[in-house]
């Protein structure tokens, strides 16, 4: 009934997206368990700095796309690391990561959660992790919901602010 009354009154923002797929799944590298996902060994984040969630999409600007690397903590929202680059290679999702953290205020244990993109399962990606002693986690597949909180992100910086 509410959409209804904003539609009459022109009052709803009509959403003009394109699709791109920004992640393959299907590769050779690193793949690793799903700690957000129900169950006895589900991780939760119970403050910031405990789990982190990243994800990759595309920008569209007046000269074509860039694409937006975001690392998101799961507990307060907040985006705690970002880099816009021109393409999907793997040096600019790391440069988000990295951007992160060095702004990091805790040395508590901390899980990184993202999709299983081939970015996300590099060797220079994994190595970030094991040299900073962080926990990597992924999602089974394809699907979205098990990175939702980073689509969400996504979501809203493209819907509502651009």
């Amino acid at each position: 009934r509410l959409f209804n009354l904003l539609g009459e009154y022109r009052l709803l923002v009509p959403v003009k997206r394109a699709y791109h797929k920004t992640t393959n799944s299907h590769h050779r590298f690193y793949r690793h368990p799903n700690l957000l996902k129900p169950g006895p060994e589900q991780v939760t984040a119970l403050e910031p700095e405990q789990v982190w969630v990243a994800d990759i999409t595309y920008l569209p600007l007046r000269s074509g796309t860039a694409c937006l690397s975001l690392v998101t903590d799961a507990c307060s929202r907040k985006i705690v690391g970002y880099h816009v680059g021109e393409n999907l290679q793997t040096e600019n999702v790391v440069k988000a990561f990295r951007q992160a953290l060095r702004r990091r205020k805790t040395t508590g244990p901390l899980v990184h959660h993202s999709d299983r993109g081939l970015q996300y399962c590099s060797v220079l990606y994994q190595s970030v992790h094991e040299r900073n002693g962080i926990t990597c986690s992924m999602t089974d597949g394809y699907d979205c919901y098990q990175n939702a909180l980073a689509e969400r992100i996504n979501g809203i910086l493209k819907n509502e602010f651009l």
